[in-house]
């Protein structure tokens, strides 16, 4: 299991409600992605960075998931491309459930 931050640069003045406007255009996407374990968007008013936390089954699925379409459409969409890290995931809590798990 991976967990990848994408960041985006967006345009600056961007609010909060106009990048929650945004996302809502682009999250029906992701609920029809069998491959995404879970998603989470972010954004900071303060310097205008958005973008999200992707938790996938492996580096295969993330590229899939963000191959050349989707940078253009990040590109076309927000106005400049986005960046992307990959950490291996080691171990997951769950708080609710009383449960650390190894990965």
């Amino acid at each position: 299991m991976i967990t990848e931050i994408v960041f985006i640069d967006l345009p600056p003045g961007t609010t909060r409600a106009e990048a929650l406007a945004i996302y809502r255009t682009t999250a029906e996407r992701w609920v029809s992605n069998p491959e995404l374990i879970q998603k989470y968007y972010f954004f900071d008013e303060k310097t205008h960075v958005g973008g999200g936390v992707y938790i996938w089954p492996d580096r295969e699925a993330a590229q899939r998931g963000h191959g050349d379409d989707y940078v253009a459409m990040v590109k076309a969409k927000y106005g400049s491309p986005p960046r992307f890290q990959i950490f291996d995931a080691l171990i997951h809590i769950d708080p609710a459930g009383g449960k650390i798990t190894e990965l």
